[in-house]
């Protein structure tokens, strides 16, 4: 917890002085072992120049400790207004509004990509992600093990990966406190995450500013929907580091983790909030994400059509392919409405 506490006061100390936060120096898995040596980790080295400036004029390139990041700077259709006060700029533009309090209900949306420094594999990357490793489970194809038919049938490996992503063996990274400073300047409206590993509670951002899209391991339940007996998050974990199956105590169906998986409905919290979140929001950051999930992938279209825009990830993902849905970086679809998306391409944690 000292670790924690001390990466967030890093954190707070360095947003406030505009520098950059220095890296944490242990990052362990709570057993004396570095979390880098026992676990593959996936390079946070985004792409690279020898110059200041791409040779097309398209990105800027940051200097200094910042150097493997690129904002993009768009070159906006003539007669095309922006939300930004400097398009080439935008970065620093949502900076200013978020010191000046221009900006007062924010909505964070993020996916595996704030986690990968923490040691958890994302989802896709190629040879790294998750679904990449799961070979030795020798399941008919990799998203099975997030699939409820076959876990009814054959629990096991789902189980014996749970065991290895389990709340509690990682630290936050820069991403999920950064999400926690938001909240404790009472400007985060919502932090809307696809991911399963708690890390934003380890981080201190309290429930009520969580939507866990696709559930986590925060609470688990009978799998039977005539029971659905709830079950504590220490009294799974004793089964699962058991290297035991667990099995409901009423019916003797099995008991799951309240994690989304395929053929499952999302949590209905994720409903309730969203319409009235998304329509309240003032500006949106998108951080970690292959935006190829819906309806995660679709809510950056919910915000209202002035509502600046930020992607903080390693590729551009979710770009308009129509007027009206998707990020439109360039501003060639903007019309009558002002250019308001910023892209910054990177490692989320060096961003």
């Amino acid at each position: 917890m000292a670790d924690i506490e001390e990466l967030a006061k890093q954190l707070d100390e360095s947003l406030s002085l505009g520098g950059k936060p220095a890296a944490p120096n242990d990052r362990s898995n709570g057993d004396g072992s570095d979390a880098e040596s026992s676990r593959s980790v996936p390079s946070a080295v985004g792409p690279q120049s020898s110059s200041d400036e791409d040779s097309d004029g398209d990105s800027a390139k940051l200097v200094g400790p910042m150097a493997s990041l690129m904002v993009h700077k768009p070159g906006l259709p003539a007669g095309i207004a922006s939300v930004f006060a400097d398009a080439a700029s935008s970065i620093d533009s949502i900076a200013s509004m978020i010191a000046s309090g221009a900006a007062k209900r924010v909505i964070v949306m993020a996916g595996a990509g704030i986690s990968t420094d923490a040691g958890i594999p994302d989802f896709r990357s190629a040879g790294t992600g998750l679904y990449a490793n799961l070979q030795k489970y020798r399941l008919p194809y990799p998203e099975a093990i997030f699939t409820i038919d076959y876990f009814r049938r054959k629990p096991k490996p789902f189980f014996v990966l749970a065991k290895e992503l389990y709340p509690g063996q990682y630290t936050p990274t820069l991403c999920h406190f950064f999400v926690k400073l938001l909240a404790q300047k009472g400007l985060l409206l919502r932090h809307y995450t696809q991911n399963i590993d708690c890390l934003e509670r380890v981080a201190g951002v309290e429930s009520e500013l969580l939507v866990e899209a696709h559930g986590s391991f925060h609470a688990a339940h009978c799998i039977n929907a005539k029971c659905r007996k709830e079950f504590s998050q220490s009294w799974v974990k004793e089964h699962i580091f058991g290297d035991k199956i667990p099995h409901c105590d009423k019916c003797r169906s099995l008991v799951k983790p309240d994690i989304t998986f395929f053929g499952e409905g999302l949590p209905s919290r994720f409903f309730e909030l969203l319409d009235d979140d998304f329509a309240a929001c003032d500006l949106l950051i998108v951080m970690g994400t292959s935006l190829q999930v819906h309806p995660f992938a679709s809510l950056i279209d919910k915000v209202r059509s002035s509502t600046p825009r930020l992607l903080i990830n390693r590729e551009r993902v979710g770009e308009s392919k129509v007027r009206g849905t998707g990020f439109d970086f360039d501003g060639s679809f903007a019309g009558s409405n002002p250019h308001r998306d910023a892209l910054v391409l990177g490692d989320c944690n060096e961003a």
